[in-house]
């Protein structure tokens, strides 16, 4: 199946929306804030602040970053696509066949001349960082990795691609580690892997019928929304153990929570229903965003 020539969108305008506009922030504001805190505020406090680094890792984070990570995904994951009903817009692109080989050639063109000048500023720790987060956006869909495909390494997966900018901008910001900001690092990535268990629960029946494996496919739906509740309270748990006023932050995970709750019973045969949880996922992110930028303002003025 493929859309009618006349129908097809211009290639930039299906390259921008591969890359998920709504979603650039949350790449981009790990990497900023990790990179402000480690280059000299507060515990973290590292190797002082480069302006050109800030600048081209925002920028990278935002938006190659982004054009990678679910370009390549809508390119491999075309067929599964087409049997997903929620694809075709801010929740995922539609890519037609004709603009696949123009989106991988983008995604070439815009992040490695990124990556050149982000390992240039940077050093060893920061090249692991770098080539950690990259392979896991490569990993999860390219052929041959299909990472996407294998149940549980799928949302482990997942989150690095949201952790690892905030790891990377502390490596190449020289941040000193401490117990408190682990603390903080483990109930990302425990987030980040409850968001994406939630998130496959409403493609359940499209992944089997396009055979795609997933930790929702494999345990169900029933069982994913209850191991992403638990894990949002685990990531909730493990905030408290970070300085203040991290432990504040920890209350982020409330409505994440919540909003999983109403599909604690879910079967997998109405499991395209919790794609109204994921709508209002969407939105917390930017209510979660706030809360935790006032705790890193408040952060900044108490070490």
């Amino acid at each position: 199946m493929t859309v009618s020539r006349a129908s097809r969108p211009s290639t930039l305008r299906a390259l921008f929306v591969s890359s998920r506009p709504i979603s650039w922030v949350n790449t981009a504001y790990p990497f900023a804030a990790a990179y402000l805190l480690g280059s000299g505020v507060g515990v973290a406090g590292g190797g002082g602040f480069s302006l050109a680094a800030f600048l081209v890792g925002v920028v990278y984070f935002l938006v190659p970053y982004n054009l990678a990570m679910y370009g390549i995904n809508d390119v491999f994951d075309y067929e599964s696509d087409l049997r997903n009903p929620r694809k075709g817009g801010v929740e995922g692109a539609l890519l037609d066949k004709s603009v696949h080989r123009a989106t991988l050639w983008a995604v070439v063109v815009t992040n490695v001349p990124f990556l050149l000048v982000l390992v240039l500023l940077g050093g060893p720790w920061s090249w692991l960082a770098l080539a950690v987060s990259v392979f896991a956006v490569v990993a999860y869909s390219a052929p041959g990795l299909r990472f996407k495909e294998k149940p549980f390494l799928d949302s482990i997966t997942s989150s690095t691609h949201f952790v690892s900018p905030a790891l990377y901008g502390l490596a190449l910001a020289g941040g000193q580690w401490t117990g408190q900001l682990v603390a903080v690092c483990i109930a990302f990535f425990v987030w980040g892997i409850a968001s994406h268990a939630f998130g496959a629960v409403q493609d359940v029946l499209a992944d089997r019928a396009g055979g795609i494996g997933s930790v929702a496919t494999v345990i169900g739906a029933r069982a994913t929304v209850r191991l992403a509740f638990v894990a949002y309270l685990v990531a909730g748990v493990a905030l408290l153990f970070s300085a203040f006023p991290g432990p504040i932050a920890a209350v982020v995970v409330v409505p994440y929570a919540l909003n999983v709750l109403p599909w604690w019973n879910l079967t997998d045969a109405g499991a395209e229903a919790a794609n109204a949880g994921w709508k209002r996922f969407l939105w917390i992110n930017y209510l979660a965003g706030f809360i935790v930028t006032m705790a890193l303002i408040g952060f900044a003025f108490t070490h």
